[in-house]
């Protein structure tokens, strides 16, 4: 590639490789995942996103289930890998301000914060280790971001995580922005947030754009970085290894997923999101109301009165191989993975490609 291959820097965290596994919930990016990617140079991530509701101690509630996997998760982590590694928590989650607060206690390397604006961010975060970089899907979302962290907190992003609208899972994007695929692709939009970048950053604070959303191969990551990209991100491919923490039914949907499978779907979240289908969503998207029985109250953005399904129950029962009640979240292009690799074959053969275009 006619661009540098080289590490990324995440405001003085140095991560070897220009590579970040996407965090995954629910449950599908945790420990033994994390910990491989990170072992092979590249940015493990943690989804926050779910990893309690099935703790069972005694007198604990849900916040408090929360915390306490989300600190198992880092701390097992920790133990198997000495790289750096990332947590991805949501802003949609009613828990946010504690993850936030778990996180920088347990000294996480990068928060990345999406679904919504992570705009109080840098007020939740007060020690200097961890780096925080917003997850946006528009210029003007950059320029929000970045203007109301300077503003308030004297504080920039450490790095840019832009997730155009071929991404899975959630997508911050308009069902009708999505269908305008001339308009509204990666990179169009990375041309569109990089502009936006260089008026906030200096020479003494860089501030990298991660590129996500339809990457497939090394060709994807060499073809972004050409467009100014300091590195990419990437979760659907890091499904189907054998590290990866989801069910082996959860990766069979994924093997035997053809490209008209990979749809979109409203979610409680209150965003579009991205997924195989099965039988559980055609009964969703039908309009049939499952049992919702809400016991989590997870989200800020969902009214359980008003939605059909709980989107947690749905992706916990996903995660634990109970297909039938739940589904897989992926990107637009997996339909094309074929077989399940170790962590370490994916990323050898992506930074191949990537130096060899």
């Amino acid at each position: 590639m006619t661009s540098k291959f080289k590490d990324l820097n995440i405001g003085g965290l140095i991560i070897d490789l220009p590579l970040v596994q996407g965090g995954m919930g629910v449950r599908v990016s945790n420990s033994s995942l994390v910990s491989a990617v990170s072992n092979e140079g590249a940015l493990g991530v943690i989804a926050a996103v779910g990893l309690g509701e099935e703790d069972d101690a005694p007198g604990m509630n849900y916040v408090e289930r929360s915390r306490s996997a989300l600190i198992k998760s880092i701390r097992k982590t920790r133990k198997l890998t000495p790289k750096p590694f990332g947590v991805n928590i949501m802003c949609a989650l009613g828990n946010y301000d504690d993850l936030v607060n778990t996180a920088q206690e347990e000294n996480v390397d990068v928060i990345i914060s999406g679904a919504g604006l992570p705009l109080k961010l840098p007020s939740l975060v007060k020690n200097n280790k961890t780096k925080l970089a917003p997850i946006v899907s528009s210029g003007r979302a950059t320029y929000i971001i970045c203007s109301v962290w300077q503003r308030r907190y004297k504080r920039l992003p450490d790095a840019i995580v832009l997730e155009g609208p071929l991404a899975g899972g959630h997508l911050g994007y308009s069902r009708e922005e999505l269908a305008d695929s001339e308009h509204f692709n990666l990179d169009s939009i990375l041309q569109d947030v990089l502009a936006v970048v260089k008026v906030f950053e200096t020479e003494e604070h860089k501030i990298p754009v991660i590129a996500a959303g339809g990457i497939f191969d090394g060709k994807d990551i060499a073809r972004v970085m050409r467009l100014g990209a300091s590195a990419v991100q990437m979760a659907t491919r890091f499904v189907c290894t054998n590290e990866c923490d989801v069910s082996e039914k959860y990766k069979e949907a994924y093997l035997t997923a053809k490209e008209e499978d990979i749809i979109i779907i409203q979610s409680p979240v209150g965003m579009p999101g991205r997924v195989i289908n099965n039988e559980f969503v055609k009964r969703i998207n039908s309009g049939e109301k499952m049992d919702i029985g809400c016991i989590y109250q997870c989200l800020v953005t969902c009214d359980p009165k008003k939605v059909n399904y709980c989107i947690a129950k749905a992706l916990i029962s996903a995660a634990l191989g109970k297909m039938d009640n739940g589904f897989a979240m992926a990107g637009s292009t997996a339909y094309r993975i074929k077989k399940i690799v170790s962590v370490k074959e994916l990323i050898a053969e992506l930074v191949a490609e990537a130096r060899n275009n």
